[in-house]
């Protein structure tokens, strides 16, 4: 496709041979269970076939990094400064970013077992609620304007530079930003960053997000698949929280099933989908790797940016 012409693509029949034992590591079924996301049936075999080749490659990137940061310091005659190795993660709602940013960080901790491997979401630099209801923009929560872009980068400009910092968190249950509760990331050696529309070029002049990380991945999909995931996992949430009223879902389970799920079409409809074509897939072919999934939620194709 046009789109893909600065890429190299590559099947998953081919790219499953990739690993050559770089990686002894592993999960078990019943360890992967328990960080995939909703209605996300991510197999054992995924491991073996994408995400083992996957870490050998950020391996690669990684001692590259490492090198050239050395090579930089003896050039400027300067003593080379910790630097973490940052990994991007951007793709939609619902696509599964969240199972295979958790599982990437498993495998990676398991294959540097003496370095800190820490997960960070963008969730946490979301503008409050009543931030977003005070300048009318509950609808466009997601949107690249929903996000407070400057204590993203700030954020990221601490952690390149090895310094300490505090995450704020972010509820799902409450869907809302957890006052002065924060995540305090410090001595991190590899740092995963996930979020919708974490590629996606901040208002301020000269500062992209993207010059921050040392590799980028994008999790792809068709788009009426995505829905698909999504209005199946609105769905569920619906359920869950049926007897939780301090949830944000619960209101959703005092509709009727038909009632929640034309409710969860709208709000796709209205402001997922038009954050996925204005937003975030504008974003795609800024990664340095895109993971494109099929129907089961496996990935069946590679692009690796050449």
């Amino acid at each position: 496709m046009q789109e893909f012409f600065n890429y190299r693509q590559i099947n998953r029949e081919d790219w499953s041979q990739l690993q050559s034992d770089f990686s002894k590591a592993g999960l078990t079924q019943s360890e992967l269970d328990a960080i995939r996301s909703l209605n996300d049936p991510i197999q054992l075999e995924e491991i073996k076939a994408i995400y083992l080749p996957l870490i050998r490659l950020l391996h690669i990137y990684k001692k590259n990094k490492e090198a050239l940061n050395q090579s930089k310091g003896a050039f400027l005659d300067k003593a080379v400064t910790r630097s973490p190795f940052i990994i991007g993660i951007a793709g939609s709602v619902a696509v599964g970013k969240s199972t295979s940013s958790r599982l990437l960080r498993l495998l990676l901790q398991q294959t540097y077992p003496e370095l800190q491997v820490d997960l960070v979401t963008t969730d946490g630099f979301l503008y409050p609620n009543a931030h977003l209801e005070s300048k009318q923009m509950m609808h466009q929560k997601g949107f690249p304007q929903s996000y407070d872009m400057e204590k993203l980068l700030d954020f990221l400009d601490h952690i390149r530079n090895g310094d300490a910092y505090d995450v704020p968190l972010y509820s799902h249950e409450s869907y809302d930003i957890l006052p002065d509760q924060f995540f305090h990331l410090e001595n991190t050696d590899i740092l995963i960053v996930e979020g919708i529309n974490l590629f996606q070029i901040s208002d301020q002049p000269n500062l992209y997000s993207l010059d921050y990380f040392d590799f980028s991945i994008y999790i792809d999909a068709p788009t009426a698949l995505i829905e698909q995931w999504y209005l199946e996992r609105f769905l569920k949430l619906r359920e869950l929280a049926m007897d939780k009223p301090e949830n944000y879902h619960h209101r959703f389970s005092l509709m009727s099933p038909i009632e929640a799920l034309n409710y969860a079409r709208h709000i796709w409809e209205s402001i997922n989908l038009v954050n996925l074509q204005q937003y975030i897939q504008p974003t795609r072919n800024r990664a340095q790797m895109i993971l494109h999934k099929d129907q089961n939620h496996k990935i069946d194709k590679i692009y690796l940016k050449k």
